[in-house]
């Protein structure tokens, strides 16, 4: 169906159901109950997830496809976003021709750095691309917020004010996104016995985007241009011998990845009408490079997994205090409840990061496929199933759909 094979399809349902049903599937504990705390099934988080998800998958067509590690897309991230809050300011809040516009610039510059930073390869292209990275990140803090000509606010971020023109903008229309009247912001509150259930607009939107960014990557990923970038990974050198020229095949790998990372950051405004430099750093590009290791690289579902993981531990993790371990252990005697308050707290609130890098080790070493690995696994396990017959199957399915 759809063009996909069997297994595609039903990974693509998959998607759709963890996609549609996140505000339950996120929200397994009830509101007053001590684990509370580890429900994620609020809009902004929920949001996240699904825009970092679309990022995750982008990346992972360049990274997971052709083996060019780029460290510099967070670049496009940043491009999306203020491109899409520049069409609020012009033309109205109105998300579509926001999010088009973010996908058509992070595209042509992500074919413009490609150019330059594909004619080389290994770590030099890394570097190539975080040079760039950083380069725009100074470009939109510091030049191109000088006052006489102020594209990027600084520090300060871009954002919408109200003697901004917006040329289209109706009367009757929203003082907010929306998309085609239904405001991004409007959330539906649904209370069942201690559960407090929320539906959001703009989440819902987010996440048939990435259902449908999720479908383009798995025919992309089956295609015969698919098949061409892994014959790139698997051995450039013999592809050259052979007279095929690899250039145009990973520079169109490059922009599709980098339209992604375009989408992705017009969607961050879209939900949050402001666009800051601090999108575009150094940090934000290694995050979708974690997001795709641990999740599994070149594999399809992995980067959506890994950027759900990360967001989890840097959205719930971080909050928990010291007040929150002493309440969950206020149980045990004055000394233990404050011995296990002092053990666990370097790996929670601040030192969350401690914990996912733990995480990470703990993954590359024993899950060097990331969590998918991690699934086929247990999966294996429970039905039996040898690994010899999963790799005959993956095989069948790398050819291109009929």
């Amino acid at each position: 169906m759809l063009g996909l094979h069997k297994k595609d399809f039903n990974l693509l349902l998959i998607v759709v159901v963890l996609a549609m049903l996140a505000p339950f599937i996120l929200n397994p504990f009830p509101e007053n109950s001590g684990l509370a705390q580890f429900n994620a099934g609020y809009p902004d988080l929920m949001q996240k997830f699904v825009i970092f998800g679309i990022f995750a998958i982008g990346f992972n067509i360049l990274f997971g496809l052709t083996g060019y590690l780029s460290f510099g897309h967070a670049a496009f991230l940043g491009i999306g976003s203020y491109s899409c809050v520049w069409m609020f300011k012009l033309l109205g809040y109105s998300v579509v021709p926001g999010i088009l516009l973010s996908i058509v610039t992070s595209g042509i510059f992500a074919w413009l750095i490609g150019i330059i930073s594909l004619r080389r390869s290994g770590i030099y292209f890394s570097i190539l691309t975080l040079a760039f990275a950083q380069m725009s990140f100074a470009l939109c803090y510091s030049v191109l917020s000088n006052p006489k000509f102020n594209l990027t606010n600084g520090e300060t971020g871009l954002q919408v004010y109200n003697n901004d023109p917006q040329y289209f903008r109706g009367e009757g229309s929203p003082n907010v996104p929306h998309f085609f009247g239904m405001e991004m912001n409007a959330t539906h509150k649904m209370e069942l016995g201690g559960w407090l259930f929320q539906f959001n607009t703009g989440y819902y939107l987010c996440a048939v985007i990435m259902v449908l960014a999720f479908y383009l990557s798995i025919r992309i990923f089956r295609s015969p241009f698919g098949m061409m970038l892994r014959a790139i990974k698997s051995n450039n050198t013999r592809m050259n011998y052979t007279g095929l020229n690899a250039r145009p095949y990973t520079l169109a790998a490059f922009v599709i990845s980098g339209m992604y990372a375009g989408l992705a950051g017009g969607l961050l405004s879209a939900v949050d009408p402001l666009a800051g430099a601090e999108r575009m750093q150094w940090t934000a590009s290694g995050e979708v490079v974690l997001m795709t290791i641990l999740g599994g690289a070149g594999t399809l579902i992995g980067p959506v997994l890994g950027s759900g993981l990360i967001k989890y531990f840097e959205n719930i993790f971080s909050k928990i205090n010291d007040n929150v371990l002493h309440s969950w252990f206020s149980f045990m005697p004055d000394g233990i409840e404050d011995l296990m308050v002092t053990l666990i707290h370097p790996f929670v609130g601040k030192g969350w990061h401690l914990t996912l890098g733990v995480l990470f080790m703990l993954i590359v070493i024993f899950l060097p496929g990331g969590l998918v690995e991690g699934g086929q696994r247990i999966k294996r396990l429970i039905s039996g199933k040898k690994a010899a017959d999963e790799t005959e199957d993956e095989a069948t399915q790398s050819t291109p759909a009929e």
